[in-house]
């Protein structure tokens, strides 16, 4: 059957989904994501690679311009993960059953762990050796993995075992991997990330440990009903939930309550609290710098809190706009592969 766009005009979506029938508006916002990371990975290549490489959200170093360029870009992994999740639920509302959805998840998430530590791996590098760099796609792959074993669970399960992480994961920040002997490496795997040796050879960098995105992934496929509702009723939930989200994450944040580890800049690692700084721009740079390796709570609320709320903007798109972002969305691994 050839694909049905619906777009926030449409009629009223029914539950279970035709077989067909995408959601533009979520083609939309993987394109715009994927816009953001070319944006990040471009700054990257100046930046580092051209050897102006000092941290751009060090309020002592970076320009307004150059902090907003890489703050933005929190948005994309986040976005990636969730959505992947609101795929996969949107598949057994289809009508895909759970064996099916289970297999095609396991399958789908072995081969993009597998071409992160090949292809993309040797394309950030592009030369050998290369070290295994293990970044979103890793993540993906091994979320996917994860939600192959959960989507025998209810939704609402899952949803509950997504907010779970989310909201629990930094109690497990004070354990110190290098106490955990020969459990080492999985906790750098599924919590701490960090380089991964060989004997004493360093071999890649795990820069997104696993925990924290398989419950996002979770939370995703929890959340996926509310995609299937009406796009009035839908776009009204994803707000208000994007607007909530946002309030906990400024009163956790403003507060320095829970949810988002000390962080620290530099060699000397001087931990900075925005309630110090000198100037007005100063605090809001470090307000807002949240820790992305692992996501922490804050992080999380912060981002997919803006993504949520900026939801019904893009419901409402027009034109050549919406054109080129679901040009980009439906393709969305294909252009990260080819723009590395």
């Amino acid at each position: 059957m050839t694909d049905v766009t619906v777009s926030a005009a449409a009629p009223s979506s029914t539950r279970p989904l035709a077989a067909g029938v995408r959601i533009s508006e979520i083609d939309m916002l993987r394109g715009l994501v994927i816009v953001l990371m070319a944006l990040d990975h471009v700054r990257d290549y100046f930046f580092i690679n051209g050897g102006l490489g000092s941290n751009p959200l060090d309020p002592a170093t970076t320009t307004p311009w150059l902090y907003t360029t890489r703050w933005i870009t929190h948005l994309c992994a986040p976005t990636f993960v969730f959505l992947s999740g609101v795929s996969a639920y949107l598949q057994f509302a289809k009508g895909k059953p759970a064996p099916k959805l289970s297999m095609f998840l396991l399958t789908r998430g072995l081969w993009l762990i597998f071409l992160e530590a090949t292809v993309l791996s040797f394309g950030w590098s592009f030369g050998f050796p290369y070290p295994f760099f293990l970044q979103v796609i890793w993540a993906i792959g091994w979320s996917m993995v994860a939600l192959a074993a959960l989507v025998w669970l209810p939704r609402a399960a899952v949803l509950a075992i997504g907010v779970a992480i989310i909201a629990g994961h930094n109690l497990l920040d004070p354990i110190d991997a290098r106490e955990l002997g020969s459990l080492q490496l999985l906790w750098t795997v599924l919590h701490d990330g960090g380089p991964v040796f060989l004997g004493e050879q360093p071999i890649g960098l795990i820069a997104y440990p696993l925990l924290p995105w398989i419950g996002i992934i979770a939370f995703g496929y929890g959340m996926g009903a509310v995609f299937t509702d009406d796009s009035a009723k839908r776009d009204r939930s994803i707000f208000v939930l994007g607007l909530a989200m946002l309030a906990a994450f400024l009163i956790l944040r403003g507060f320095g309550l829970y949810g988002d580890p000390t962080f620290a800049i530099g060699p000397e690692a001087v931990a900075l609290d925005w309630r110090e700084q000198s100037t007005l721009g100063a605090a809001v740079m470090v307000f807002l710098d949240v820790q992305k390796y692992p996501p922490s709570l804050q992080f999380t609320l912060v981002t997919l809190g803006i993504v949520f709320a900026i939801w019904p903007l893009l419901a409402r798109t027009k034109g050549p706009v919406r054109a080129v972002l679901n040009t980009f969305g439906a393709v969305p691994f294909f252009f990260y592969v080819l723009h590395i």
